[in-house]
């Protein structure tokens, strides 16, 4: 009940249109109604058991049935009278007409309503899930599986509409229909209607105990499909792997493995779910047939106060009951599934940010000084600890590089810089401020970042290089491509710089991939850059453009350069070589190399 709340809050905005939708569907169900009511002067009509009496007074206008059923009689009385039962006859279903023209109209007007609310509870979920999704730190990413976060973004978001959301109408219409509808039976014979209501709730406790069954293969079938999702993304960023190993048929058997375990949750909860509607059908025509034999015999024994065409007209009524107790039914075990996927949404929506400004977190407007890393630490979640005691200062304008064996803890060294990571202890400084008292946005505003992932976004050329800049001229960015020694390739292909990249960059090779991540830096013109082996996907020739265009970027500027290739750093100002997570060398390259035995020298000589 609470998640189906939750949900609900997220029609908040939309909380006006509920009166509307209450009036527009009561005049839909009261209408409907009425025309059930035009069943008795229809049978009375048809059975030729209307005969001219003496003429009822006109009654005085005032609220409430009495006055309408008075009117009523009178008029059809008139009518008699006046025109005889043919008339009176047509004027039955010209009423029965425009009773049910009416009825459609006013249903017609509150489901265009209830369109709006939907599709716009849809909308703010799934923005809501988006922007919590993309607040998250780096590391819940790794944590969790790209295939399973991408189920509950579109299949649980779109289970959520299709199960509950669309039993919006169910929950709010059914329910005022019923209402209506016995204080309908209620009126015509209150002794018939008690008797029914002592046999509907045995009818609900049955469909109650289907139901709740429902709800544990509903789980297990969302699961399912995350996993499903999971290898299909696994499958489509490594078939290069899955072919070069032959591991086309062990993945077809994983992958059907999964597909299995989808099937059977999703039988054994449609075997629930499809039960419950044959079920409520039996049991509501056995209360029908039970109401026929207790109020039919009333009325063979002249034992009843309503005539024969009255009590056909009470059963009718009463029949129109059990279509909606069955929707609610169906709808309840709908909800099941979509509860689940709500909780999967929802343990998204309140996961930790671990990483996120303070309170009263400042905004840093410049950047004058340097960065300091002072008796820094830091350990995963699982309790692994990658970097001790590191210090180290990056004065403005200095160019910084970090060197080492793979593993050492350089990235999520350098990941700490724009708030990717916390410390564990220590602090890191940027003009003497403490990086978690500031405000992320105001810090990463002053950087730029080329990862070592060429990091491409499917779209065009032109607007991954201008990705994040706003209203950025044409020169800006062709300028930027011809610096990273990008513009050549670029217009050499089919549409120039709006030429599709494709998913993750794929229609390009590694190192135009990377000469765009390069672009995309250089065009931000950032103070404080992280380079994280920038040149690694690049082959000689292109190594060696980039790398005079990046010397010309470096000059002058904060950087922060991560590499493998001591060629790519010779010129930094201070090289730090870092192993298991600790500073173990630091120094220029011609100190370093000086270093008898030092890791620095024997990387050298490796190369």
């Amino acid at each position: 009940m609470q998640t189906y709340l939750r949900i609900l809050k997220f029609a908040h905005p939309y909380r006006l249109f509920v009166p509307q939708y209450a009036v527009l569907i009561t005049l839909s169900i009261i209408f409907g109604l009425v025309n059930f009511a035009l069943f008795i002067p229809l049978l009375d009509t048809l059975f030729n058991s209307v005969e001219k009496v003496a003429m009822p007074e006109n009654p005085t206008f005032s609220f409430g049935l009495d006055y309408f059923k008075a009117k009523f009689n009178y008029v059809f009385q008139s009518i008699i009278q006046e025109s005889g039962q043919i008339a009176a006859l047509r004027f039955v279903c010209i009423a029965a007409v425009i009773s049910v023209v009416l009825k459609n109209i006013f249903r017609y007007l509150a489901m265009m309503i209830l369109a709006i609310v939907r599709t716009g509870v849809i909308k703010n979920l799934r923005d809501t899930l988006y922007q919590k999704l993309i607040q998250m730190h780096t590391g819940y990413f790794k944590n969790n599986k790209k295939g399973d976060l991408m189920s509950r973004v579109m299949s649980d978001v779109q289970e959520i509409e299709n199960s509950v959301v669309n039993t919006f109408t169910v929950i709010f219409r059914e329910p005022f229909t019923i209402i209506f509808s016995f204080v309908l039976l209620f009126l015509m014979s209150w002794q018939l209607t008690a008797f029914t209501l002592i046999i509907l709730p045995i009818s609900a406790l049955i469909i109650s105990t289907i139901v709740k069954k429902l709800k544990k293969h509903a789980e297990q079938s969302q699961q399912a499909m995350g996993s499903i999702l999971g290898t299909v993304e696994e499958t489509i960023t490594g078939i290069k792997v899955i072919k070069a190993f032959n591991a086309e048929d062990s993945q077809q058997q994983k992958f059907q493995a999964k597909t299995k375990w989808y099937s059977d949750a999703l039988k054994q909860m449609l075997f629930r779910q499809y039960s419950a509607s044959p079920v409520s059908e039996t049991l509501s025509v056995t209360v029908v047939a039970g109401i026929m034999l207790y109020g039919g015999s009333l009325v063979l024994q002249d034992d009843f106060d309503l005539t024969a065409s009255e009590f056909i007209t009470y059963i009718i009524v009463f029949s129109q009951i059990l279509s909606p107790a069955k929707a609610i039914s169906t709808a309840i075990g709908n909800i099941q599934r979509g509860l689940v996927a709500g909780e999967r949404i929802f343990e998204i929506m309140d996961a930790e940010r671990p990483i996120q400004d303070a309170p009263n977190a400042k905004t840093l407007a410049t950047f004058e000084k340097e960065i300091e890393f002072k008796n820094v630490d830091f350990t995963f979640e699982d309790g692994k600890q990658v970097l001790k005691n590191i210090n180290f200062k990056i004065p403005k304008g200095k160019y910084i590089a970090l060197i080492g064996p793979s593993g050492g803890g350089k990235s999520t060294l350098s990941d700490m810089i724009p708030r990717f990571h916390n410390p564990s202890k220590g602090a890191i400084l940027l003009d003497g401020h403490d990086l978690r008292d500031l405000k992320a946005a105001s810090i990463r505003q002053f950087l730029g970042v080329v990862t070592q992932e060429s990091i491409l976004f499917n779209d065009t050329i032109y607007n991954n290089i201008a990705f994040g800049c706003e209203d950025v001229s044409e020169e800006s960015v062709f300028q930027a491509a011809k610096i990273a020694h990008a513009h050549e390739f670029i217009i050499e292909t089919e549409h120039g710089y709006q030429t599709p990249v494709g998913d993750q960059g794929l229609k390009l090779s590694g190192g135009q991939r990377q000469r765009l991540t390069i672009a995309r830096a250089i065009l931000h013109n950032p103070e404080i850059l992280i380079l994280d082996e920038a040149t690694s996907a690049l082959d000689s020739e292109s190594e060696k453009l980039v790398q005079d265009a990046l010397q010309k970027l470096l000059k002058g500027r904060t950087s922060l350069v991560i590499a493998h290739r001591l060629s790519t750093i010779q010129h930094a100002d201070e090289i730090l070589v870092i192993q298991q997570g600790e500073i173990i060398e630091r120094g220029t390259h011609a100190e370093l190399l000086d270093v008898e035995g030092g890791l620095y020298q024997k990387l050298s000589l490796m190369q």
